[in-house]
């Protein structure tokens, strides 16, 4: 990453920042559908995944330009990878530091929107960990690995924030574990026992799922657009010049 970029300390706030809240918006959200809709699973799902595409598009508009909007340590992991032979994209200590800023920031989301809905935070009961589920997760990161970086070697990074939120909506419906596609999140889901929990058992299957499939957007990313490595910086929003200065 360049020294045009802002300092570490100020993107690792804004992925803390900005993960806390993704998981805020994603776990307060079921609680609500719960609450609301505690009869129909259906409009439970809709509620939820409404509330998801709304509350990660501003996301991604407003700490974007700090730290590029990751919220994922595989996106930050494919960011990294994809600049390694052009010298573009995430250092390796920064990609440390953007995941342990990311899953921090998950579990803190979680917690707090266990509190605001005066729901205890406790360890998920709720089993996911199907053949189906796992397929879904690979195909769903696999997707919205694609997605990113082909918008950023594209030029067209300034449509990342809503086609990001969109493909996250349908992908909560097109697949059957409702598009996780993020280990910190999953982590984070874990401490709540609650509409959008996951148990702990499985995780490990999610997560390798997860990276499977960012594995294989990667590769086609690299077959569709073989110069996207040059422009990892610009992913998923290009990070400022202008929000580096004090």
């Amino acid at each position: 990453m360049t020294s045009q970029q802002p300092p570490l300390w100020r993107r690792a706030v804004a992925e803390l920042l900005g993960t806390s809240l993704l998981v805020m918006i994603v776990v307060g959200s079921g609680i609500a559908a719960q609450q609301l809709s505690p009869n129909d699973v259906g409009l439970q799902l809709l509620q939820n995944s409404t509330a998801t595409v709304l509350g990660l598009t501003v996301l991604i508009l407003v700490l974007g330009p700090v730290s590029g909007a990751h919220f994922n340590p595989v996106v930050s992991l494919a960011d990294w990878i994809l600049g390694l032979r052009s010298g573009s994209g995430l250092t390796l200590p920064e990609l440390g530091t953007y995941i342990v800023a990311q899953t921090v920031g998950a579990i803190g989301g979680s917690v707090v929107a266990n509190a605001m809905f005066e729901v205890g935070t406790s360890i998920s009961a709720k089993e996911r960990a199907t053949t189906g589920h796992l397929l879904g997760e690979v195909i769903a990161t696999a997707g919205l690995i694609l997605l990113i970086f082909a918008l950023a070697a594209t030029k067209r990074g300034v449509l990342a924030a809503p086609a990001v939120g969109a493909y996250i909506g349908a992908a909560y419906w097109f697949t059957s574990s409702t598009s996780f596609a993020n280990p910190a999140v999953t982590v984070g889901r874990i401490f709540s026992d609650t509409f959008a929990g996951i148990a702990p058992a499985s995780v490990p299957g999610f997560v390798i799922a997860q990276l499977i499939g960012a594995a294989a957007g990667l590769g086609l990313l690299i077959i569709l657009f073989p110069f996207a490595g040059r422009t990892a910086d610009d992913a998923v929003l290009p990070r400022s010049s202008e929000t580096a200065r004090p």
